[in-house]
C-alpha cells in the first residue's frame, strides 16, 4: 500500500501540473474557434489516461464504442468519480456538460468553460431555474451537440443504491434524439474524497442506445435497468480483480 500511496501522490502532482500547463497554452483559444479549445481538452484527457496507466497501473477499457450514434445525442452516464467528467470528452465531436455555476466563476478556467459552451446551473435556484437549464440543454442538443449528463445528479459510490432524477427524461423528451446509457466502475480506482488511485482494470461500457420517443416512465425504467445491471457486472468483476491484487478490496476504494 505504500507503493500505491507514492504512485498516487506522483500521479496527482503530474495530473494537475499538466492541467496548469495546458490552461496556459489554451489562453489564445479564447479568441479562436471552439474546436481549438476542445482539442486541448481531449489532449488533457488522453495524457491523464496515459499517466494512470504508466504510474498507477490502471488499465482502461472502453467497450461498445461502436454503439455510439453519430450526431446529436443525450449521453446518460453512471457517475462514481471525477474521472468520467473529462475522460468521456474524447468520444464526442461537440460535447456538452451541465455544470455548477460556481465553476464558471473560477478565473481563466471559467472562461474556458464558457468558451466551450457549457451550461451552468444554480444549485438551490429553485424549480424555475432548473426547468430553464433543462430547456437550454435540450435546445443545444437539437443544434447538434452531445450532452453528457449524470442522471443521479452527483457522484455515487460503487454499490450505493441508485437515485435517478427525472431531469434526464425531460431533456430526452424535448430534444427528441437517442439516449446512450453508459456504465462504469471508476469509483473503485479513482474514489471520491481521496487522492488515492488504485490499480486494476477501469471499464467504461457504452450500452445499447434508447431510441427517441419512448414514454417517460418506460424511458426511465429502461435507462436505470440497463445502466445498473451493467454497472453491477463490471464493478463485481473489478472487485474480484482487486481482491486478487490486494488479498481484500481496499476499504477506501469502495468510495
Amino acid at each position: 500500500m505504500v507503493s500505491i500511496f507514492l504512485r498516487s501522490l506522483l500521479f496527482n502532482v503530474l495530473f494537475y501540473l499538466v492541467l496548469v500547463v495546458l490552461c496556459v497554452i489554451a489562453i489564445p483559444t479564447i479568441v479562436l474557434p471552439r474546436r481549438a479549445l476542445m482539442a486541448l481538452a481531449a489532449a488533457w484527457a488522453n495524457t491523464s489516461l496515459f499517466l494512470m496507466r504508466v504510474i498507477c497501473n490502471i488499465r482502461i477499457e472502453f467497450r461498445g464504442v461502436e454503439k455510439i450514434p453519430e450526431g446529436p445525442l443525450v449521453v446518460a452516464s453512471k457517475h462514481q468519480s471525477f474521472w468520467e467528467t473529462f475522460a468521456l470528452l474524447r468520444f464526442f465531436e461537440h460535447p456538452l456538460f451541465i455544470l455548477k455555476r460556481e465553476l464558471m466563476m473560477i478565473p481563466v478556467f471559467g472562461q474556458f468553460l464558457k468558451k466551450a459552451g457549457m451550461i451552468s446551473v444554480e444549485r438551490g435556484g429553485g424549480p424555475r431555474s432548473l426547468v430553464k437549464t433543462l430547456k437550454q440543454a435540450a435546445a443545444e442538443v437539437q443544434r447538434g451537440r452531445q450532452l453528457v449528463i449524470f442522471p443521479e445528479g452527483t457522484r455515487r459510490a460503487p454499490g450505493a443504491p441508485p437515485a435517478y432524477k427525472a431531469g434526464v427524461a425531460q431533456i430526452y423528451a424535448e430534444s427528441a434524439v437517442p439516449c446512450l446509457p453508459v456504465a462504469l466502475n471508476s469509483g473503485l480506482f479513482w474514489p471520491r474524497r481521496t487522492f488515492m488511485r488504485y490499480p486494476g482494470t477501469l471499464v467504461v461500457e457504452f450500452l445499447d442506445p434508447l431510441a427517441p420517443g419512448l414514454p417517460r416512465n418506460e424511458f426511465m425504467t429502461r435507462l436505470q435497468d440497463q445502466i445498473e445491471t451493467a454497472t453491477t457486472r463490471i464493478v463485481d468483476a473489478a472487485r474480484a480483480e482487486q481482491a486478487q491484487l490486494f488479498g481484500v478490496v481496499p476499504t477506501k476504494a469502495k468510495g
